[in-house]
């Protein structure tokens, strides 16, 4: 008799899945994701300009690679020590960290203003458009989590031409912690209404994926070139090379 039953369950459950959209089908309806959680920097937006910008300045061609790192090193160490400064700011202090390491006169406040103000003038990679457009489609809600302050990463969406596909800006400011401190994320999901395990975190840094999954949401790594998962956290629950196959995985 029991073997019976689960013939018939087994007959039940292949018909509902058979009923199901594809799109549904694509991975399990306990993982959906009620919210996708975009990061912006390198995940949505191309730094190249930014980055040849830096690199022609200080005359390396790992300045920029330098600079970023000492950006996200020091946006660290404020939150770690209960500081807070917004990224610009530590942006421009990284500059000079940056000349110093390098033997060079520090750059004028102007100057540095005319660098720091292209991270706002930022194209979308080529990916980016057409999987939004196909995420909105498939009926995901979508919202963005930056280390940008709350004015810069409003400009770079603006600029970018992609404030249609988001229907909240978020910024690390609110709650002054970077990324990828916990409270973070889930001060993201507080202003969304809805659960950490509902949300999914779409970032190009193994460091926010790794983030997000500790601090209960799901998560999305974007290779981009020359970006890496941390081998010692958690494995995100998808990745793929650009934002476009995380959506086909999505099912969208």
């Amino acid at each position: 008799m029991s073997t019976r039953r689960t013939f018939l369950s087994s007959l039940a459950l292949a018909a509902t899945a058979a009923a199901l959209p594809s799109s549904l089908m694509a991975m399990p309806l306990a993982a959906r994701p009620k919210v996708l959680l975009f990061d912006v920097n390198e995940t949505l937006l191309d730094l190249r300009k930014l980055q040849r910008a830096i690199n022609e300045e200080f005359k390396w061609e790992f300045a920029f690679k330098q600079w970023f790192s000492l950006l996200l090193q020091y946006s660290l160490v404020d939150t770690t020590t209960a500081a807070y400064h917004d990224f610009g700011q530590i942006g421009a202090a990284a500059l000079d960290m940056l000349a110093q390491s390098l033997g060079q006169s520090a750059r004028p406040e102007a100057r540095k203003k005319e660098l720091l103000a292209l991270i706002t003038e930022l194209p979308p990679h080529p990916d980016v458009v057409p999987a939004l457009t196909r995420l909105q489609k498939a009926g995901f809600r979508m919202a963005t989590l930056t280390n940008s302050s709350g004015p810069a990463v409003k400009k770079q969406i603006a600029y970018a031409g992609l404030g249609s596909f988001f229907e909240q800006l978020l910024s690390v400011d609110v709650v002054q912690r970077y990324k990828p401190h916990p409270d973070t994320y889930r001060m993201a999901c507080q202003k969304l209404q809805v659960a950490p395990a509902d949300t999914l975190l779409i970032a190009a840094h193994g460091w926010d994926t790794a983030g997000a999954v500790r601090a209960g949401l799901q998560a999305a790594f974007v290779a981009r070139s020359g970006q890496a998962l941390y081998p010692l956290a958690a494995a995100p629950a998808y990745t793929g090379p650009t934002v476009a196959d995380i959506a086909r995985q999505l099912g969208a």
